[in-house]
């Protein structure tokens, strides 16, 4: 079975990351277990220097995971981008309800779009493009009505209960 997943993009600075944190709680409310991705156009770092992971990919390992009682990370060396079907067969378990992404704009999924009008002129979609299930106003923050409208709308489009 396929996981449910949705693509939460916008431009920079539009408001992606404090839209999601705001989200998660609301599915979470609903009784639904969450996974996130986030994808990073740049290069990420979070191997803090010094630290002894960080000291083993210095040292030539390509891959370094870290393991203890209740947490799990693994930093790889890439040779180019793993895309987001494989992160997901590879990487994201059964044991969640929902995958929510961020940004992955580019990708197969479907989106939801956070704007920032005064930031930005337009949105990077418009509401009739095929992947867009809503575009979402950040006008200085979320209220409560639009997450409950979002969390409804993927409940009823991505996991499948409408």
């Amino acid at each position: 079975m396929e996981l449910p997943v949705v693509s939460i993009v916008g431009n920079s600075n539009s408001g992606k990351t404090t839209f999601i944190e705001q989200l998660i709680p609301e599915l979470k409310s609903r009784g639904y277990r969450i996974a996130t991705i986030k994808h990073d156009a740049h290069k990420f770092q979070i191997d803090t220097p010094g630290k002894d992971s960080w000291r083993h990919r210095q040292a030539g390992a390509e891959t370094v995971v870290l393991s203890s009682r209740n947490k799990l990370a693994m930093i790889r060396e890439l040779e180019r981008e793993v895309d987001l079907d494989k992160i997901l067969s590879n990487y994201i378990n059964s044991e969640v309800d929902l995958v929510i992404t961020e940004g992955y704009k580019t990708g197969d999924k479907a989106k939801i779009e956070i704007f920032r009008p005064a930031e930005y002129e337009q949105p990077l979609f418009s509401e009739t493009d095929e992947q867009i299930l809503t575009i979402v106003r950040n006008e200085e923050e979320f209220s409560a009505q639009q997450l409950d409208e979002v969390a409804d709308l993927i409940e009823e489009q991505i996991i499948g209960l409408g």
